[in-house]
C-alpha cells in the first residue's frame, strides 16, 4: 500500500529487481538478455556464453555491451522524498482523469519515456518518448476505466489499476526535478496473476 510496507517486505524489496529494469530487460532480444545477465550478474566468461547464444565470443561481448547501454540508459536519480513523488504522481493522475492535456505535459519531463510490458498484446512491448506523446497515451488509457489505487512500487510512488476487483496494470513512476521522467507499466496478465495484489476493501 501507499502508506508503506512492513519491515519484512521492505527487506525483501531491497534485494529485488526494480520494475523499470524488468521492463527494460523484456525489451532486449533473448540473446542480448542472456549475454548481459550471464556475464554482468553471474560473471560467466564470454567464451562460455558464446555457444549458448550461438555466436562467437566477440559477438556475445557485443550483445552484452548493447544490452548494458540500454539498461544503463534507464538509470535516473529519482526524487527521494516520498511525499514529493506522490504529489507529482497525483497531479499526473488528476490531469489524466480530467482530460487536461496541458496539465499532463506540464508534469512530464520533455524527454519522458513510457515503457510498457503488455504481454498478451501482439509484440508484448511498447515504448513511447516525449511529453506530448506520453500525455496523449495517458488520455487514451483513461477511457479504459478502472480504479487506480496509490501504491509503493519498489519503494517509490506508483499505482495499481484495478478493473472489476482484479489488477489490470502496475505503474511505476520516476520523478526528478519536479517532473515525471519515466513511467514503467507492467500489464502482462500472466505476470500480474503471479503478484500478490488484492483490491482494497
Amino acid at each position: 500500500p501507499a502508506t508503506g510496507a512492513d519491515p519484512e517486505h521492505e527487506a525483501l524489496m531491497a534485494d529485488s529487481v526494480g520494475l523499470a529494469l524488468l521492463v527494460v530487460l523484456q525489451s532486449l532480444t533473448p540473446a542480448e538478455r542472456l549475454a548481459f545477465v550471464l556475464h554482468d550478474t553471474f560473471g560467466v566468461p564470454f567464451e562460455d556464453i558464446a555457444p549458448i547464444v550461438g555466436r562467437s565470443p566477440a559477438a556475445a561481448r557485443q550483445l552484452a555491451s548493447r544490452a548494458r547501454r540500454r539498461v544503463r540508459g534507464t538509470e535516473q536519480a529519482p526524487e527521494r522524498d516520498p511525499a514529493r513523488q506522490r504529489e507529482i504522481v497525483n497531479a499526473f493522475h488528476a490531469a489524466a482523469r480530467d482530460g487536461d492535456f496541458e496539465a499532463l505535459v506540464a508534469v512530464l519531463d520533455p524527454d519522458v519515456v513510457l515503457r510498457a510490458d503488455v504481454g498478451a498484446v501482439p509484440g508484448g512491448w511498447q515504448e513511447i518518448r516525449g511529453a506530448a506523446d506520453v500525455a496523449g497515451q495517458a488520455l487514451m488509457f483513461r477511457q479504459a476505466g478502472g480504479n487506480p489505487v496509490p501504491a509503493l512500487v519498489n519503494g517509490t510512488a506508483g499505482v495499481v489499476n484495478f478493473v472489476d476487483g482484479h489488477p489490470r496494470s502496475v505503474l511505476s513512476f520516476t520523478v526528478a526535478g519536479g517532473r515525471i521522467i519515466a513511467i514503467d507499466i507492467l500489464a502482462d496478465p500472466a505476470r500480474l496473476a503471479a503478484l500478490d495484489l488484492t483490491f482494497p476493501a
